[in-house]
């Protein structure tokens, strides 16, 4: 009972509290200027249940017993100038070339395109290792935590445990539905929902993934 009275509450916190509620910015202001390498800083705890032994991620301190897990600082991705992201032809999107090669040696393992990849982690956290959904998604994929056991990853904040974790669970998907599109309707609104409408369910948010993530995708083949 003290269980499910303890996640109701953690769970109402959790959508809340929008993805960066413990960001703060780092860096003086001049009077009348807005400096141009702004900050942000990100805390992430983490709570593990005494009876399970299952580990809840969160942007803030769930109890006294909830523990920081890391502090990351990254440039306020409003701002332009950061050197992480890379320009890519015209387009007007831009693309990380910080794990590439990592991306590059996941396709392999799974026999995937290194540019659908991408184009998933773009999608889904522009490529923020520590990016955390209301939902509760995790990571540069946006593994849920049940997603993230069922594929073996136990540090979702960690980059290649997360996309090794994420091609893993793509791979599964492909397989069983034969079909990138039903492949990544699943990805984003799970296995079941698709099965139950037999296609893409009518979630706009899948839905406007699908789309997005596709057309990312055809954009990247484009280039070669």
């Amino acid at each position: 009972m003290k269980r499910s009275i303890f996640l109701n509450i953690f769970f109402i916190f959790l959508f809340a509290f929008p993805v960066f509620a413990s960001s703060k910015q780092v860096g003086g202001k001049t009077k009348g200027v807005t400096p141009k390498n702004t900050l942000l800083t990100t805390k992430i705890y983490v709570y593990e249940d005494p009876e399970t032994g299952e580990k809840f991620f969160s942007n803030f301190k769930m109890n006294e017993n909830a523990k920081l897990y890391l502090i990351v600082t990254t440039k306020n991705p409003f701002l332009r100038g950061d050197d992480s992201l890379s320009k890519v032809g015209s387009l007007g999107f831009h693309l990380s070339t910080k794990f590439d090669e990592l991306f590059k040696e996941v396709a392999h393992t799974y026999n995937l395109d290194p540019k659908l990849l991408h184009a998933i982690a773009k999608v889904e956290s522009n490529y923020n290792p520590v990016a955390m959904s209301p939902k509760g998604a995790l990571g540069i994929m946006q593994l849920i935590p049940s997603t993230a056991k069922l594929v073996g990853v136990s540090d979702p904040f960690d980059p290649k445990e997360n996309i090794y974790g994420g091609a893993r669970y793509l791979r599964y998907l492909l397989d069983k539905f034969g079909d990138l599109t039903l492949a990544l309707a699943a990805y984003n609104a799970g296995p079941k929902a698709v099965e139950a409408y037999g296609g893409i369910p009518p979630y706009p948010e899948t839905q406007r993934y699908v789309r997005s993530v596709l057309s990312l995708y055809k954009r990247l083949k484009g280039l070669d």
